[in-house]
């Protein structure tokens, strides 16, 4: 999950950030009629974690959300002078345990985590905890800042991206949403993977996903360009069982030995996508739409939408004598604090209690540990 970078209200933008699954949006030219509450004068939106509403109405971003008989709850936090603080930021003090590291402290392959392409997560960034993770595990981990080339690659084991965008995204991320690497970069990343590379590409909802879709193409997959939400309509956690036949048996979450098996997994909204050559499914959503907004986090009921049941948030490929990992979704391998109540969103989150196995479980098969 990624954090949008402003709210819409009427057709103005303000600055700042809000959670997706706390995101409203709010149309100051509305009238009664519209059954939504009309805004006017001087306002300043916080974020409102949606706990502390939970029983008083209903988060689905397809339908109107400010109805009159909430009007007296939501105008006490609407007029408030506040800026937007729902910055998503590292839980460096989440240290999972880790039993039996791959490596020897610095003495495991490098990991190059891409920062070249206005990268959404990075190594000191929202990606700090996963990065520890991998350290703590025997891992080498530097950014990459340059563009994808043979020479730029050539030290690494493992490549991993995380919501790279393309320049004009940087800070509107409404369409269109270009891919995030030249054509000439992605045949690097192609070449450098069949001659025994390995990638772990990661694409959150739109506008990451759209920025990804040339890049994962040329290993059989494509991505949607919207939010995953499920058969609620409600963007936010979603749990994946092994039980439940959605959590697939691969590699990575089968892991070494039984002690390393990951029987359940939290996502974080995200994006879906298809396989459309060889590949394992190992994360498939259940009954869920994706909805594919134009406007960035404007979502109505003109908005377009498709059902995505069984399409893939994770899936595991063999390309030449390369490895690829394809996932919808980034702060499952995080650990972050979201908005001024920091609420834990990722590794870090009670539900998600296996999600750091699973991190480490796809960075020892990509780096073939076994």
């Amino acid at each position: 999950m990624a954090t949008a970078k402003g709210l819409a209200v009427g057709s103005t933008r303000l600055p700042g950030t809000l959670q997706e699954h706390d995101h409203f949006f709010i149309d100051s030219a509305l009238s009664a009629a519209s059954n939504m509450i009309r805004v006017s004068g001087s306002l300043s939106v916080m974020w409102i974690p949606y706990p502390a509403l939970s029983g008083l109405i209903r988060l689905d971003p397809m339908k109107p959300l400010f109805r009159p008989r909430f009007a007296r709850i939501l105008a006490l936090v609407l007029v408030m002078p506040l800026t937007l603080p729902a910055q998503q930021v590292s839980d460096t003090s989440f240290r999972p345990p880790i039993s039996n590291p791959a490596f020897a402290p610095g003495r495991g392959p490098l990991v190059l985590l891409d920062e070249a392409h206005s990268n959404f997560h990075t190594v000191d960034g929202r990606y700090k905890p996963f990065v520890m993770l991998l350290q703590r595990d025997g891992f080498v981990v530097r950014p990459n800042r340059v563009p994808f080339s043979r020479e730029a690659l050539a030290q690494a084991r493992v490549l991993v991206i995380a919501n790279a965008l393309n320049k004009i995204n940087e800070r509107n991320w409404d369409l269109p949403n270009p891919s995030a690497f030249t054509d000439a970069e992605i045949a690097e990343v192609r070449e450098w993977v069949r001659g025994g590379g390995s990638l772990l590409l990661i694409a959150d909802h739109m506008p990451m996903a759209g920025a990804a879709e040339k890049l994962a193409y040329e290993f059989g997959a494509i991505y949607g360009n919207g939010f995953a939400a499920d058969s609620t309509m409600s963007t936010g956690a979603m749990r994946f069982r092994r039980s439940d036949k959605f959590l697939g048996s691969h590699a990575v979450t089968e892991g070494r030995n039984a002690s390393e098996r990951v029987d359940s997994l939290t996502t974080f909204t995200g994006s879906a996508f298809r396989l459309i050559g060889p590949g394992t499914p190992f994360i498939t959503l259940p009954k869920s739409t994706l909805i594919m907004p134009v406007q960035d986090w404007v979502f109505g009921d003109s908005v377009p939408r498709m059902r995505s049941d069984g399409m893939l948030q994770g899936a595991a490929i063999e390309f030449g004598r390369g490895r690829v990992v394809l996932l919808a979704e980034a702060a499952m391998l995080s650990a972050q604090l979201a908005g001024p109540q920091r609420n834990k969103m990722g590794m870090n989150n009670p539900v998600a209690g296996q999600n750091p196995q699973f991190a480490l479980n796809v960075l020892r098969w990509l780096a073939r540990v076994y």
